[in-house]
């Protein structure tokens, strides 16, 4: 097997714990519609898709008015940034991680769901934007995930083979577009689960097995 020389990551839920302050963010929006979504529906059905995406559904399913999406969208931002600004800090475990990954070599990237303006303040607010070669968004794509164009798209980027890229997921929606374009995978739970033993692991794993 290749040598692995990419590590890209997905964000929330992986890097930044935001996975519930993005269902907060759009629970707040919705509610003024009465139309909360409860937790089990958005663990099962609308976790890990882009906010647009998840308005398409409620519109869809549960009769949420078209017209309305554009004004929830840009509500939901607004409630997601102004929860990023009291709860995302510097997480000691992952600044060590990415310094290490990126002292020996290894390209850094991130593959999100969320939109561009998020994905830029989380990191920044997380102290670890300097440290990825590019950051690719729901903008960026005609699909996001789990079609892996993003992931496809990011791995040419890097001038890279798949063979050659591990891709760090915790959502089954990511897990989908990451093996879908051929890449490698590691599969976290939550993000305590992202520090620079497990991925050094997870890569002597797959260089390991050219020698089985």
């Amino acid at each position: 097997m290749k040598k692995i020389k990419a590590i890209i990551f997905d964000m929330d839920g992986v890097l930044i714990d935001a996975k519930d302050w993005h269902y907060e963010a759009l629970n707040k929006a919705l509610g003024l519609f009465g139309m909360e979504i409860d937790r089990y529906d958005h663990l099962v059905t609308y976790d890990g898709y882009p906010t647009q995406k998840k308005l398409d559904l409620l519109s869809m399913e549960c009769g949420l008015p078209v017209e309305l999406q554009q004004f929830l969208n840009e509500l939901k931002q607004q409630y997601t940034m102004e929860i990023v600004e009291m709860k995302c800090k510097p997480k000691f475990q992952h600044e060590y991680a990415l310094s290490k990954l990126k002292q020996e070599g290894y390209r850094l990237a991130v593959c999100s769901n969320s939109i561009r303006s998020s994905i830029e303040t989380m990191l920044r607010r997380a102290s670890i934007d300097g440290y990825f070669d590019f950051c690719l968004s729901n903008q960026d794509v005609k699909k996001p995930k789990p079609d892996p164009e993003m992931y496809s798209k990011a791995i040419r980027r890097l001038n890279l083979s798949p063979g050659e890229c591990l891709v760090v997921e915790d959502n089954e929606k990511g897990v989908k577009a990451a093996l879908a374009s051929g890449a490698h995978l590691l599969k976290v739970v939550t993000v305590e689960d992202v520090n620079y033993q497990n991925i050094k692991a997870r890569i002597s794993e797959l260089e390991g097995a050219k020698h089985a």
